[in-house]
């Protein structure tokens, strides 16, 4: 089953941050995130484990929350060039 994304999409202000959740009804090993500019192959972002509850790298962070089987991936403060569409993918236990 795949994740459920939301929102489904958003239009990002300069300068302000962007939240996107990733919510799954199955227990989680892990969460993905992947970030695709248009007519460009997805690019892997980062990976949060199983225990794991927050990752950052660069312009982003992301968190694992195991009891309510959600991610969020927060893109700080935002620019345009950071336009693109971003997914989660799971493996689940």
């Amino acid at each position: 089953q795949q994740p459920v994304q939301s929102p489904q999409a958003m239009i990002l202000q300069e300068g302000k941050d962007a939240i996107i959740n990733c919510n799954s009804s199955k227990a989680l090993y892990s969460i993905h995130w992947y970030g695709q500019k248009h007519g460009e192959a997805p690019v892997f972002l980062m990976m949060l484990l199983k225990g794991e509850q927050l990752k950052t790298h660069d312009k982003i962070a992301a968190t694992f929350n195991e009891k309510k089987q959600q991610s969020s991936l927060y893109i700080i403060a935002t620019q345009l060039s950071y336009s693109e569409t971003y997914f989660c993918g799971t493996e689940t236990q």
